[in-house]
């Protein structure tokens, strides 16, 4: 067989490259399924979302509240920056930067709240919760926090649909963390 070079191809040449290109692919594979292997039941977070306490109103007046995961929302929140990390060993890292009140008088102020963080685990209606130990973190003045905890009870091994709220100690929601996902 020819080349479009008009040189004649060897047929175990191209067998052998075939091999090598199917070795490598292999390999590849193995290094991929070795990496997620590592990264089982990891979860990340970058970024989150302020609480929007209305999601409407129904014809007949009615409000609809945010609930998510049967927790209600609090006032207004805005939110700069989340980064979070929890491990299958229930270890749980938050830094939070600029959760602040979004509306009222209170406006841009921390309202002297503190904080804690619930991973949900499962779909909504049969999800299970879990708290970060600590009482609350108290909001610095500009909104920065960071939570670095165990989670109560440990979540199962791979937590299916996950949502990370952060809520006050009174259990309302004022951010929901945004799952990095590679």
């Amino acid at each position: 067989m020819h080349n479009h070079n008009g040189n004649v191809r060897s047929g175990s040449s191209a067998r052998n490259l075939g091999r090598v290109l199917l070795i490598a692919l292999v390999a590849l594979a193995g290094l991929g399924s070795a990496l997620a292997q590592d990264n089982t039941g990891l979860l990340r977070f970058k970024g989150a979302i302020g609480v929007i306490p209305v999601t409407g109103v129904a014809a007949n007046g009615t409000v609809n509240l945010n609930v998510v995961r049967g927790v209600s929302p609090g006032n207004p929140w805005k939110i700069t920056a989340l980064d979070a990390v929890v491990t299958p060993s229930g270890e749980i890292k938050v830094v939070g930067r600029g959760l602040l009140l979004a509306a009222g008088n209170g406006i841009g102020t921390n309202a002297g709240q503190s904080v804690h963080a619930t991973l949900f685990c499962g779909p909504a209606a049969t999800a299970t919760s879990h708290n970060s130990t600590l009482a609350g973190v108290a909001l610095r003045a500009n909104g920065d926090f960071a939570i670095d905890d165990v989670l109560s009870p440990l979540p199962p091994a791979v937590c299916e649909t996950p949502v990370l709220l952060i809520r006050n100690v009174g259990g309302v929601w004022f951010a929901a963390a945004i799952r990095k996902v590679d």
